[in-house]
């Protein structure tokens, strides 16, 4: 009979043991799967470089084209979005841009056009 009862109670413990090691298991497991298809299939780092040269020829062509009487809020987005994405094509070209630490004004403006020079001697479409 105690013989019964200790085998009783090791299959309890046995049967215990595996339920609170699932949780911890199953989280591995997908994990470990997550890393392999992660691995397998690397996201890529960095939009296209067409992508990028086509958002730079929309966003110079809404620069160009802003229509009168727009806010100034307007004006300045559209910039801001230019010169972002005008210093991520000089970066996977390889043009040296200082866009980020230029001041707003005349200084900027001539940044901008050296970028923009650069660029197309390297030979992206800039307008279109």
């Amino acid at each position: 009979m105690a013989t019964a009862l200790l085998e009783l109670v090791a299959l309890l413990a046995v049967f215990a043991a595996l339920v609170a090691g699932a949780g911890p298991l199953a989280r591995w497991a997908e994990e470990w799967t997550a890393r392999r298809r992660a691995a397998r299939s690397p996201a890529p780092t960095a939009r296209p470089l067409q992508a990028v040269a086509a958002d730079l020829r929309r966003l110079g062509r809404q620069v160009e084209l802003v229509p009168p009487g727009s806010s100034m809020v307007r004006r300045r987005a559209l910039m801001a979005a230019y010169d972002d994405v005008l210093a991520e094509a000089a970066g996977m070209v390889g043009v040296d841009c200082r866009l980020a630490t230029v001041p707003e004004g005349r200084a900027r403006e001539v940044e901008r056009l050296r970028v923009t020079c650069a660029l197309r001697a390297a030979g992206l479409r800039v307008e279109g």
